[in-house]
């Protein structure tokens, strides 16, 4: 069809709404096969099922629309007057349809003038909910009676408020609450004039003219707008001119309020497995346990220390290359901007292109279109790949995608720097240590790229941090803090034979000395005296499935499966003095209207009835993993996060396939693992001190900020000191272990009255080798 016969079909069909219009009585509405307005007059939105942090941070949203209902009374006026001011100006004063506004756009039509809509607001909302959106005169007559309806059944306020919440605006958003957050990030109160102008032009062709698409077109509509608001009188000349000055800035691509991927993952498996696909339109809420604040500490140590690992490897070239033209200027920028966007943007790793490349320098173009130069140190990671006669897979080219970061100040020489996607992987559980609230949890570095929930899912050897729970179970075996061990190469029966990963001192050590150093020869002793059986059994007091746990010596070095999730639980226990939690993430469920579908049980008040291990027991282990935490393997913890008593361990596996960092505050305890999904080693120089514990020490020290300091406090009943340590009291005279050694077995420390001067050697040996369980 012609531009000419088009614009006398338009004027045809709006010549025959006129006469409609203004012929056709509503009470005629009867003799049309009309659709129920039912769903208009009760209307329910589609509010899709969405995820919040216990303190109200919104994490996540899961439907196929994307819609945040606002009442009218909280709409910003701004708002309103924006979308009436070129939706529908005379909408207080019509009765659904508009004659004068028709007639306009009638006269337009004819005379070949700029196109109008002639549609009132009531129409628009009787077309997108109960009509189809083809163009004839039959559709346009239903419409029209309708909206009659409509205006008879509903108050103005009650029309409007539904069109704002109802309409589609682009990019999965219904409603301007929803579009506020996806273009702006931001609520609707927090809008400028000329961000609330652009989103009230979106409505006429939400795909065409919004700004992801296309930012020229949503400024030509946006300009329409702030006309029709100045003509209007919604907003004065000063007003019109600042919003057109002003800079639209939409939010950064892939840019969440709050990272929690993960966990927004297992609500939305709870909810739907419970009830139904209907809970992504239904307007279910699901609070979790996280706090806002923490989650993104959590997150953002993940991100620093992930990257931080990478960048101690060998960069590997480009992630891959797009052909760009040899002209240069606007050519060039759009070419660019075409080549990248089938590529992922993130808000840290972001996408780019290289422009220019030269030995010294790169200039790349962002997925957002700006245009930065890296030199310096923003380039020497990647330096193997500037040279002439770099390795194809290596080459940095024109066309060349890659990964940057802004790290340093802006506008500085080295503001940005190369980087690329890393390979390994990480996560991060936090848990109340009273409640077993999880507070933070972070599945893995990208859950976009990686959806494997590490935390949970992820059952991997736990190395050293498994050693406090076998000298947990040494202590009731009678192995205090000062028992001497050796620290001596060893053999099993089977020719196993283990070592240590520190050069080794003196020996024999304290078992003190012992966990500080994390000494596996002095661990497999330990476990040799405790009993392999014994050891997998009191484990499982701290949670851990001892089916997962080898029956061998090898257990003392941490050789069975644990998850991240296991080990916080299990440290909560030694950070609470002794009760095992169950760890909490959904809180609550409620539907669209506040009822609560779900709640989960209030904490188990913590009694003598349901402690797990001995008080004396948990305080002792605390005692020593703050030797840890001051100058063991993770002295770093206690220096950094200064003036704070902390405890925890490291863990590394052999040839450190897995690191962690295990510890906590009285009050939060915290998981931290590194290492590939596919198990590899991390590097021959890497470990849990050295990947894990940057990221523990970055989190911890953001989520303890407001926390006082707690030091570990009286010692609970049973405890003495000795020797200027820790001493179960029964064994204050004598009885404990006094050292465990090759040559002469166990040896106890002896009681007044009980060791005989002249015995037989047997019978000695029987005396010293002492009761296995007493």
């Amino acid at each position: 069809m012609t531009g000419i016969s088009l614009r006398r079909a338009t004027a045809a069909g709006l010549v025959c709404s006129f006469a409609l219009c203004c012929a056709v009585p509503p009470a005629s509405a009867a003799t049309f096969d009309l659709p129920s307005i039912d769903r208009i007059v009760n209307y329910t939105p589609k509010l899709p099922l969405q995820i919040f942090t216990s303190d109200g941070a919104e994490i996540a949203q899961f439907g196929t629309e994307r819609r945040i209902y606002v009442p009218l009374s909280k709409t910003p006026k701004i708002l309103q007057d924006a979308v009436l001011a070129v939706e529908d100006a005379r909408f207080r004063e019509h009765s659904g349809i508009d004659p004068k506004g028709m007639a306009r756009a009638v006269v337009a039509a004819l005379t070949g003038g700029r196109k109008q809509g002639a549609s009132t607001i009531t129409q628009q909302l009787v077309r997108t909910m109960l009509l189809t959106r083809e163009f004839s005169v039959e559709r346009k007559a239903k419409e029209i009676m309708l909206a009659f309806k409509v205006e008879d059944a509903l108050s103005k306020d009650r029309i409007l408020e539904i069109y704002m919440n109802e309409i589609f605006l682009g990019q999965r958003a219904y409603g301007f609450a929803a579009a506020a957050k996806t273009y702006f990030g931001k609520t609707m109160d927090e809008l400028s004039t000329a961000e609330a102008a652009m989103l009230a032009g979106l409505p006429q062709n939400p795909y065409y003219a919004n700004p992801v698409a296309n930012m020229e077109r949503a400024i030509k509509r946006q300009r329409v707008v702030l006309e029709r608001m100045k003509a209007t009188g919604a907003i004065s000349e000063v007003q019109w001119k600042a919003a057109r000055a002003e800079k639209i800035i939409l939010r950064t691509p892939g840019e969440k309020d709050l990272h929690a991927p993960h966990v927004a993952e297992m609500a939305r498996r709870i909810v739907v497995e419970r009830y139904g696909t209907e809970a992504y339109s239904s307007g279910i809420r699901v609070t979790t346990s996280l706090v806002a604040d923490d989650q993104r500490a959590a997150y953002a140590a993940v991100q620093k220390g992930v990257m931080a690992y990478d960048r101690r490897g060998t960069w590997r070239g480009p992630e891959g290359f797009e052909e760009l033209p040899s002209a240069n200027g606007e050519a060039l920028s759009s070419a660019a901007a075409e080549a990248l966007k089938d590529h992922i943007d993130d808000d840290i790793l972001r996408v780019a292109i290289v422009l220019k490349a030269t030995p010294k320098e790169l200039l790349v173009q962002l997925g957002t279109g700006e245009r930065v130069t890296l030199s310096g140190t923003g380039v020497r990671w990647a330096r193997e790949g500037l040279k002439s006669k770099a390795k194809k897979e290596l080459s940095l080219q024109r066309g060349s995608v890659v990964r940057v970061v802004q790290s340093g100040q802006k506008g500085s020489p080295t503001e940005w720097e190369i980087s690329q996607w890393p390979e390994a992987e990480a996560a991060l559980v936090s848990m109340d240590t009273q409640t077993g609230r999880v507070r933070a949890l972070v599945g893995g570095f990208d859950q976009s790229r990686q959806p494997f929930n590490h935390v949970t899912q992820a059952w991997r050897q736990p190395g050293s941090s498994f050693k406090p729970l076998l000298y947990s179970a040494a202590l009731e075996e009678r192995v205090m803090p000062v028992t001497l061990i050796d620290d001596l190469p060893y053999t099993a029966a089977n020719g196993w034979s283990p070592s240590n990963s520190h050069a080794g001192g003196e020996s024999p050590i304290t078992l003190r000395q012992a966990l500080a150093s994390s000494s596996n020869l002095a661990s497999v002793r330990v476990l040799d005296h405790v009993g392999v059986s014994r050891a997998r059994e009191w484990a499982t007091r701290f949670g851990l499935d001892a089916a997962r746990q080898p029956s061998n010596l090898t257990l003392a070095l941490g050789t069975g499966s644990v998850t991240p999730l296991q080990m916080v639980r299990a440290y909560a226990t030694l950070a609470n003095g002794g009760w095992r939690l169950m760890p909490v993430v959904v809180e609550k469920i409620t539907d669209a209207q506040g009822k609560t579908l779900f709640e989960a049980p209030a904490p188990e008040a913590l009694t003598e009835d349901n402690r797990v291990i001995p008080a004396r027991n948990a305080y002792v282990m605390s005692s020593l993993l703050n030797d840890v935490t001051r100058y063991g393997t993770g002295a770093r913890a206690q220096a950094l996060l200064k003036r704070r008593d902390v405890y925890g361990k490291t863990g590394t596996t052999d040839n450190a396939f897995d690191a962690w960092f295990t510890g906590y505050h009285p009050t939060l305890a915290t998981v931290v693992w590194m290492g590939y999904d596919k198990p590899r080693s991390l590097g021959s120089r890497e470990s849990g001190s050295r990947a894990a514990l940057p990221i523990w020490i970055d989190y911890m020290g953001s989520a303890l900020k407001k926390t006082p300091n707690t030091p570990l406090g009286p010692p609970p009943p049973g405890l003495t000191r000795e020797d200027d340590d820790w001493l179960y009291a029964e064994w204050k005279n004598g009885g404990y272990v006094q050292r465990i050694s090759d040559e002469d077995g166990v040896e106890y420390a002896p009681e007044p009255g009980r060791f005989l001067p002249n015995i037989p050697d047997w019978a000695r040996a029987l005396i010293s080798s002492g009761p296995r369980n007493p």
